[in-house]
């Protein structure tokens, strides 16, 4: 059976608005403005597996945390606030979806995905 694991790259944000102005990413190629994640799709396809998604997320400031309300108060009694993370300086910046029947090969891909902090993988819980 073959699985699917997320890998969620947590590091320092990042200014994702450097990249939309003005009709796209700088320099026109996305691939060449990241080419350790370009490299890091051609490892995975070398090891056998298979990337079915993923992106880069913006930044922290166009998103946030809510804490729900309770029972039919879900949303009237919700806490937000701007931060994910107030006790961190690392947010989820982007993350894949690999396809793998090999766990161990799953941990070895963890360790090749880029980040300027650190990775955390899980396997997907199975809904269909």
């Amino acid at each position: 059976m073959t699985d699917t694991y997320v890998y969620l790259i947590h590091e320092p944000d990042w200014d994702s608005d450097a990249f939309l102005g003005g009709g796209g990413v700088p320099g026109g190629d996305p691939e060449a403005n990241f080419p350790a994640h370009k490299a890091f799709q051609e490892a995975v396809e070398r090891l056998g597996a298979r990337i079915v998604g993923g992106s880069a997320l913006q930044n922290a400031k166009y998103g946030g945390r809510v804490t729900p309300g309770a029972g039919d108060r879900v949303e009237a009694d919700a806490v937000y606030s701007d931060g994910p993370y107030p006790d961190t300086s690392e947010v989820v910046s982007g993350f894949y979806l690999v396809e793998t029947d090999d766990e161990s090969l799953a941990r070895r891909i963890a360790a090749l995905v880029p980040t300027g902090g650190h990775i955390e993988w899980r396997k997907v819980f199975p809904t269909s």
